[in-house]
């Protein structure tokens, strides 16, 4: 079976997360992608919300596709998450599926400062994903991991975590940049400095 990983750190998952994750499943006939939240990744800060409000975040995100699982094992496993350890750990749990890690496009000129990039690019093939003003130049990477980096091209959706985040922190409004079922978690755990709308 192929697999497609969607790592990040979903603080709070948002529907870019999932367009991504629909548009490198469609591109290239992933079966399935596996969200993976990481507990702190190499590149960012702590996250905002707490390992387990982001399980649920991506939990009710994803509940209804059938085509979409979660991963809690960097979670589950704390410490700064690196994706060498992760892929390690699924290849010897899943020996049969084939992975692919789904990353976005201002990623992929950064592979080559990853934690052990030449083995993960052995051991798997990634999908840059693009988003809007971020072309992705393979020209730029080492030949041995620019032949390992499959491209799709995504929708336009100018959306982050950050500026979800920084919204929420001035009262503004984010509903309809993440899916509703994770616009009612976050205003029922007043997450992010979102308010809990009045009922009349």
């Amino acid at each position: 079976m192929k697999v497609g990983i969607m790592g990040g750190t979903f603080d709070p998952i948002h529907i870019g997360h999932l367009l991504a994750a629909e548009t490198a499943r469609d591109a290239f006939g992933l079966e399935q992608v596996w969200f993976m939240p990481s507990h702190i990744p190499p590149h960012k800060h702590a996250a905002g919300a707490s390992g387990e409000e982001r399980l649920k975040l991506v939990r009710e995100a994803i509940k209804d596709d059938e085509s979409f699982r979660i991963l809690d094992w960097e979670i589950v496993r704390g410490g700064v998450s690196y994706t060498i350890e992760t892929v390690r750990q699924l290849q010897e749990r899943y020996p049969s599926e084939v992975f692919y890690f789904i990353i976005g496009a201002d990623m992929v000129r950064y592979l080559p400062k990853w934690r052990e990039i030449d083995e993960l690019v052995r051991r798997l093939f990634f999908i840059g994903v693009g988003r809007p003003g971020t072309p992705l130049d393979l020209n730029e990477l080492p030949v041995h991991i620019a032949e390992r980096v499959l491209l799709a091209d995504m929708p336009m959706v100018d959306i982050s975590s950050t500026m979800i985040r920084e919204r929420a922190a001035h009262g503004k409004s984010i509903r309809y940049m993440v899916p509703e079922a994770v616009f009612d978690y976050v205003q029922r755990g007043n997450l992010y400095g979102v308010q809990p709308r009045s009922v009349d």
